[in-house]
């Protein structure tokens, strides 16, 4: 008879299932949310409230005619204020008001400095205004008043009030697009009328500019016309077409 070993009792098999994952613990979740908050309460308070991050310097740049105290007072920005609390656009457009000021650019430097970027209005013309002259730039605004006519600069003529006048934009243009050796020999620029534009050169040449459209390629044309027919009292030219410029 064959020996076999004693049966051991059947247990009842259950179905092996994964493991069910586990709830998550509140007091966990409450402790990191506070965490949370508090850090960024401390980041707000060292950002808005406390004397790490304030305004201590301020460092403009650019100035020439403008003294940096006069920049930082329309700037109205107190030392002490928070970094993050100056609104660089309004203090950046209270700066620009100033009058020999073109344009203004506030930056934040951290952890403390404001830096202020300043663009100076630039004389283009002058103007006679009594027994003296007057520098202006391309919007007419006044940048400094002379005795004697400046040599840089040509004597513009125009009808009206000054400031925001045509004739003077017009004038300006093209001294901004004149290659230097022929804004060198330009005297006057008669810009009463913005359309018909007339420049008188040093030696008493005549040139006829037109309107101001094509201020840049009319530039062009006169240098290599002055190269080619070099310019007298008794020379004219006409670039108002400047695709077909004349020599008188």
């Amino acid at each position: 008879m064959g020996s076999g070993g004693p049966g051991k009792p059947g247990r009842p098999g259950r179905p092996d299932r994964p493991d069910s994952p586990r709830s998550s613990d509140p007091w966990k979740v409450a402790f990191v949310t506070l965490l949370i908050v508090a850090l960024l309460a401390v980041v707000l308070w060292v950002l808005l409230g406390s004397r790490l991050l304030v305004v201590r310097d301020i460092r403009v740049t650019g100035v020439d005619r403008v003294s940096d105290q006069a920049v930082v007072q329309a700037l109205d920005v107190p030392t002490g204020t928070p970094l993050a609390r100056v609104d660089t656009g309004a203090a950046a457009d209270r700066a620009a008001k100033l009058r020999l000021v073109e344009s203004v650019e506030v930056t934040r430097g951290w952890p403390s400095t404001l830096r202020v970027e300043v663009t100076e209005r630039t004389p283009r013309l002058a103007l006679k205004v009594g027994d003296g002259y007057r520098l202006v730039d391309h919007e007419g605004v006044r940048i400094a008043d002379v005795e004697s006519r400046p040599d840089a600069f040509p004597l513009v003529r125009i009808r009206g009030e000054v400031k925001d006048n045509s004739g003077i934009a017009a004038a300006a243009a093209i001294t901004e697009k004149l290659p230097d050796g022929v804004l060198s020999k330009v005297r006057t620029i008669a810009a009463e009328d913005p359309k018909t534009l007339v420049l008188k050169l040093d030696d008493g040449a005549t040139v006829t500019w037109g309107d101001d459209e094509r201020t840049k390629e009319k530039g062009e044309v006169l240098a290599i016309l002055l190269r080619e027919h070099p310019s007298n009292a008794d020379r004219s030219y006409d670039v108002s077409a400047p695709d077909v410029a004349v020599v008188k």
